[in-house]
């Protein structure tokens, strides 16, 4: 049984921030582990941090408030898993600021139901902060059971985990996989599809444009395809072959 794999990034690919409060918990937790950890006062609103895994998100924080790599990448899994802790305190937190993008939940719905797709995450989000997005706006059930994907925990590296996303839904999918489509918004996911062998799905529902992600994915052997967004579901389907 030949078998789609689709793995979608999450930060404005499925959902994105909104209002005053957006991403609150997300930024709530880096400041929290920034103080515990680092006894920093600081926000990760003071750099560019769209595509980037939430390690090197960290890091490159720390760096611009002074702290060098050398001296915060030792203490990355102390803070990694500070991070979890927050996350775990402060559950009722986690939807505060973010919204469903248009056509997502009726696509990822149209593809549950296909038998031979296999749906999973590819984020720079903490595994356990992925999914806690997933259930807290409603998507949860839609995805591949059991659940997988590349995380910001597994790799500092957005490619690798396109690569790992693979290598878990062949171990838990016996029957072998036809073809990879990897879904982001970022110049970022696009060059982390060709990296990891899946054709490139770039969306424009987050902060860069269609010129942005097409540039990216020069070189892409694997294919890319550039769309307005999700909300054309017929568009999507045809897209990944189905």
């Amino acid at each position: 049984m030949d078998q789609v794999l689709i793995s979608f990034d999450v930060d404005g690919t499925l959902i994105r921030s909104i209002g005053e409060d957006a991403n609150a918990f997300h930024k709530r937790a880096f400041s929290y582990v920034m103080k515990q950890i680092y006894g920093v006062d600081g926000t990760i609103d003071a750099i560019k941090h769209h595509g980037s895994t939430d390690k090197q998100v960290l890091i490159n924080t720390l760096a611009h408030y002074g702290v060098p790599p050398s001296q915060s990448e030792p203490r990355v899994p102390e803070a990694t898993d500070k991070m979890l802790e927050y996350a775990r305190l402060h559950p009722e937190e986690v939807s505060l600021g973010l919204e469903i993008l248009p056509g997502v939940a009726a696509l990822l719905q149209e593809l549950h139901s296909r038998k031979t797709v296999l749906i999973g995450l590819v984020t720079g989000n903490l595994e356990e902060i992925a999914w806690m997005k997933m259930m807290a706006l409603g998507i949860y059930p839609f995805f591949s059971t059991p659940q997988f994907g590349g995380f910001g925990s597994d790799h500092i590296e957005r490619g690798e985990l396109v690569k790992v996303a693979r290598r878990r839904a062949e171990e838990l999918f016996p029957g072998g996989i036809k073809s990879h489509f990897h879904v982001g918004d970022t110049p970022a996911d696009i060059q982390a599809a060709s990296y990891g062998g899946a054709h490139a799905v770039g969306v424009c529902t987050g902060v860069f444009s269609a010129l942005e992600l097409t540039e990216a994915g020069k070189g892409n052997k694997h294919g890319v395809t550039i769309l307005t967004g999700l909300a054309d579901q017929s568009l999507f389907l045809q897209t990944v072959g189905l």
